[in-house]
């Protein structure tokens, strides 16, 4: 094999590798966000790349316009796409939990300023989502994402890719999701019944009490008062979940 050849294999192996790591880190938890600019992101994915390929099974092959070579680049980054989403729409359960909080607590109601009416259960959204996304780094748990990627050419070889298996770990992906944001949420539930079945029984008794008034401030408060109770355990099973699925990358 002559230099020029030797090149050409070592550069389509990098493109490989890349586009399976590159599409992946477009949407992983942490190193996709939209906050980090994209020049940033795309030599993050570049360096990883390249300090991954040594370890990676890609096959010598040569770069061509037909046959294997773009074959295995549109499966590569399909895979890497899959990777990517999968893992977002398991974060995107906090981001739903969030949102239930507001919507619970009362930063979310029709009487609400209209300054207010989401832009509470959006802030509350937004911070288990950045707290979430600061966890990850805070427990090495990005060490895992990385060694996921590379435990992805043990399970899906450099030109193979099974659709129907992705599909269905995608739709198993957003059941999760649910089931990890409406567990969060269960206290946030059972302390609005509560509350409501409370004012609901004064407002019985006592005709004449301004409701709504009253509702708000209390349920804000509680709700307040439950988020910083559960919001550790909330984020660490989440974190829990979210590790389990980077060690076998199935549900």
């Amino acid at each position: 094999m002559d230099l020029q050849q030797f090149l050409e294999t070592q550069l389509f192996a990098m493109i490989l590798v890349f586009a399976r790591i590159g599409a992946a880190m477009l949407f992983m938890p942490g190193f996709g966000e939209q906050t980090v600019p994209i020049r940033y992101r795309l030599a993050l994915a570049l360096a990883l790349s390249a300090g991954l390929m040594p370890a990676t099974p890609v096959p010598a092959v040569t770069a061509g316009v037909t046959g294997l070579p773009i074959f295995a680049l549109i499966t590569e980054i399909t895979i890497g796409l899959w990777i990517g989403l999968t893992a977002r729409i398991l974060l995107s359960a906090l981001q739903f939990a969030g949102y239930q909080v507001g919507l619970v607590a009362g930063l979310s109601n029709a009487f609400a300023p209209s300054q207010g009416s989401f832009e509470g259960s959006t802030m509350i959204a937004s911070g288990m989502l950045m707290a979430g996304i600061a966890l990850i780094f805070a427990t090495d748990l990005h060490h895992t994402i990385i060694i996921a990627l590379l435990m992805t050419y043990e399970l899906f070889p450099v030109g193979q890719v099974p659709i129907g298996d992705l599909a269905e770990q995608i739709i198993m992906a957003a059941s999760k999701s649910f089931y990890i944001g409406v567990a969060i949420t269960a206290p946030f539930y059972v302390m609005g019944l509560i509350l409501n079945l409370g004012l609901g029984l004064a407002n019985r008794m006592m005709p004449t009490l301004p409701v709504f008034f009253v509702a708000v401030p209390v349920l804000l408060f509680f709700g307040m008062l439950v988020l910083a109770i559960s919001a550790a355990p909330a984020l660490s099973g989440f974190l829990q979940a979210f590790a389990e699925w980077l060690r076998t990358l199935t549900f």
